[in-house]
C-alpha cells in the first residue's frame, strides 16, 4: 500500500505579516440643536380653582393644547384657598417648547432651538506623523482638536 504523505518542506512553516498606519485628525466646526418639547403640570392640595376669570370654583387646572408639535398652554388658573385656616400649598408650571422648523438651516447657521452646543474647529499646529519602511513611527502632537494615532500590527501565522 502506498502511504500518501506531504513533504517536509511545508511542515512547521510560519508565516509573518506586519503592517502600520498612521492617522491625523483635525476637528471641523460643527453645531447640534435639540428641541424641547412643551410641558405643562399642577398640583395642589387644601386649594379650589378657577380657570378662566369666573370668580366661580369650577375645579379644572387649565390645560396644553398641542399643534403641529407646538404646546400652549389654555387657562388663567385662580386658586383659593379651600378652608381658611387649614393648610393649602399649589404650584404650577408651564414651559414653551420649540417651533418645528420645517426647513434647512443655511450652511454657517443654526436651527433656533433651546439646547444648542457649538463646538469650534480643531488647529492642525505642529501635526505630523511619518513611518519608515523599518515600520518606525514618529508621531507629533498638534493644536487642540486635533489628534495622531500610530498602530503597528503583526500576525503570526503557524503552518501545521
Amino acid at each position: 500500500m502506498l502511504l500518501m504523505t506531504a513533504s517536509a518542506s511545508h511542515a512547521g512553516g510560519l508565516v509573518t505579516k506586519h503592517s502600520s498606519s498612521v492617522q491625523l485628525t483635525v476637528d471641523a466646526a460643527r453645531s447640534t440643536a435639540v428641541r424641547i418639547g412643551s410641558n405643562y403640570s399642577t398640583s395642589g392640595i387644601g386649594v379650589v380653582t378657577d380657570v378662566g376669570g369666573s370668580g366661580t370654583a369650577d375645579l379644572n387646572v387649565g390645560s396644553l393644547t398641542v399643534s403641529s408639535g407646538v404646546g400652549a398652554f389654555d387657562g388663567n388658573v385662580t386658586a383659593t384657598q379651600a378652608t381658611s385656616g387649614d393648610a393649602y400649598s399649589y404650584s404650577q408650571s408651564y414651559t414653551q417648547g420649540d417651533a418645528i422648523v420645517t426647513t434647512a438651516p443655511t450652511t454657517g447657521e443654526i436651527t433656533p432651538y433651546s439646547n444648542l452646543t457649538s463646538y469650534s474647529s480643531g488647529s492642525a499646529g505642529n501635526l505630523a506623523g511619518t513611518i519608515d519602511n523599518a515600520h518606525t513611527m514618529a508621531l507629533t502632537a498638534g493644536g487642540a482638536g486635533s489628534s495622531a494615532t500610530g498602530q503597528f500590527v503583526s500576525e503570526i501565522t503557524v503552518i501545521d
